[in-house]
């Protein structure tokens, strides 16, 4: 089938008006590269499941590709001799989530799987806690995260509680690409009607249980808080309130759900510009910190003033995933310890495997990623997970929620901050005091998004491999991820140093783009003058 009869068997399949109208325009225009890029291929799971602009085609979300998503799902549980599947279904505020989420639940019940949905917005978090509380085969949260305003996307669950990892990506993405191209669909008996509940059903259920996290009685601490446009506002200020938190200042412009972000340019609070609203009431209120979570509250962004307390700074993701580290392995010592863990992805700071073993908790590194992140919370079971996080602001504070939580994690870290100001600490103080034990820790990461016009992903891992970068020290091992040796093989490169310095190549689950993760040790000043060096050496190649 060549491009001109796959956008026209689509356009007969599509059920929205707009995008057959949409293909119509591109065929008469004559609009080849358009074309191609829409109906060439199809989305795949990346790191964090499915995710694309709004539009037609199969490289697009739109309810065709739920729908064919929906019923690959279903054909691969068929296979896996599920007799009649359970399903639970979350959505965000994004343009079109209750939408793609409806058309998910009807395609279940149609297939006469029991679909579970809730009438409103709620957390990813939540929807994540409600597949372990319904004893679900699966869970589908339409969302798109800190994604720009044109995006949307399809986040898959499997039983355990935590995002689908190989085998069982590959088997669903065939079991879609079957139903894309006519097979059976799977049925599981006659259809069912889909089971709708209150959204509120779902968040005060996570609310108690992150509430049950926290390890401590401080509750004092002032914090302005903004949800940034997305689902988390009322689940967070609710949760803070029944915690014994004082009020949270809130980013009143930033607090209401709105699918535009209108007040920032990129609704990640990584992003520069993202907190400046925030800053600017913390600054007028005296505050202690600023905590934001991303727009469907999964992840978690503090800042604190700095060591000069007139000039407010945000925390590294690093930076929070140490603090609570230390903060939740002392609490877990202090309480009469035991067979304990903790996790982090593989980009993320080797400041936590020092830490670990100086307390004698056990360390593990994974994959990037949640659904690696999280898996010694099944893998370990006999061990209390107490903290999983990557740098890109994610934390998993307990395993209650088996993914990333920024709720959860903003009550713990609340209760953290609370117990340094009752000290008469800072978080500056606790850093320090970590780089002066186990050595400085620095770390920087980069994208470098990728043109059609020049090399692709597979060509810069391939030139950073061959020819790595020169750094202060020598070269002492190079490895190729893909290859799978120490851990399940992934796209990437890892260079090590003679001085324990390190960088990480990898190209992203959800963007078109290679990120690159550098990361240093020694004195202060020895590491923040390797991190220059090494950070000089990676922009010279690109």
């Amino acid at each position: 089938m060549d491009l001109i009869e796959r956008a026209r068997d689509w356009m007969s399949q599509d059920p929205d008006q707009d995008n057959r109208r949409e293909i119509e325009r591109l065929l008469d225009s004559g609009d080849a590269q358009t074309l191609a890029d829409l109906f060439t291929g199809r989305l795949a799971f990346g790191t964090a499941g499915l995710r694309a602009s709004l539009g037609p085609g199969p490289n697009r979300m739109n309810r065709l590709v739920v729908k064919q998503t929906t019923l690959g799902l279903l054909r691969w549980m068929k296979r896996q001799e599920i007799g009649r599947p359970k399903i639970v279904i979350g959505f965000d505020a994004r343009h079109r989530s209750q939408e793609f989420a409806t058309t998910a639940a009807e395609v279940i019940g149609a297939a006469g799987g029991e679909a579970i949905i809730c009438d409103d917005v709620v957390p990813t978090p939540v929807l994540a806690l409600a597949l372990l509380t319904h004893e679900a085969d699966a869970g589908i949260m339409i969302t798109a995260s800190h994604n720009p305003p044109a995006d949307n996307g399809y986040k898959l669950y499997l039983g355990d509680g935590i995002q689908i990892i190989p085998p069982a990506d590959a088997e669903i993405a065939t079991a879609i690409d079957e139903i894309a191209a006519g097979a059976d669909r799977a049925w599981f008996g006659p259809a069912a009607a889909v089971d709708i509940l209150p959204a509120r059903r779902w968040i005060d259920a996570h609310r108690r249980i992150a509430i049950d996290l926290i390890p401590g009685p401080d509750r004092e601490i002032q914090v302005v808080y903004t949800p940034m446009h997305g689902v988390g506002g009322a689940p967070f200020l609710a949760a803070a309130l029944d915690a014994g938190f004082p009020r949270p200042r809130i980013v009143s412009r930033q607090f209401d759900p709105d699918p535009d972000f209108p007040t920032v340019s990129f609704p990640n609070p990584e992003e520069d510009g993202a907190l400046d609203l925030a800053l600017e009431l913390a600054t007028a209120e005296k505050a202690d910190a600023i905590v934001a979570n991303d727009p469907d509250a999964d992840r978690l962004a503090l800042a604190v003033p700095g060591p000069d307390p007139n000039v407010w700074t945000p925390l590294s993701g690093d930076q929070v995933g140490i603090l609570l580290a230390d903060h939740l392995i002392r609490a877990h010592l202090a309480s009469g310890g035991g067979d304990a863990v903790v996790a982090k992805s593989l980009v993320s700071s080797q400041a936590m495997e020092a830490l670990a073993a100086d307390a004698g908790v056990r360390c593990r590194t994974t994959l990037t990623g949640f659904k690696w992140v999280a898996r010694p919370i099944v893998d370990e079971p006999e061990a209390a997970y107490l903290l999983g996080y990557e740098e890109a602001l994610g934390y998993c504070v307990g395993g209650a929620v088996r993914d990333k939580d920024g709720i959860s994690a903003a009550l713990v870290a609340m209760q953290m901050l609370a117990a340094l100001k009752a000290s008469g600490t800072t978080v500056w103080d606790v850093l320090d005091g970590i780089d002066r034990k186990f050595g400085a820790y620095r770390t920087h990461s980069f994208s470098h998004r990728l043109s059609d016009s020049g090399p692709g992903p597979v060509e810069i891992l391939g030139m950073v491999l061959q020819d790595p970068p020169s750094g202060p020290a020598a070269v002492s091992e190079v490895t190729d991820l893909s290859l799978g040796e120490t851990m399940p093989p992934t796209p990437g490169v890892v260079i090590r140093y003679a001085d324990r310095s390190r960088i990480i190549v990898r190209p992203s689950g959800t963007e078109p783009k290679v990120k690159f993760y550098i990361e240093t040790v020694g004195t202060s000043e020895e590491a923040e003058s390797r991190l220059r060096h090494l950070t000089a050496a990676l922009a010279e190649r690109l």
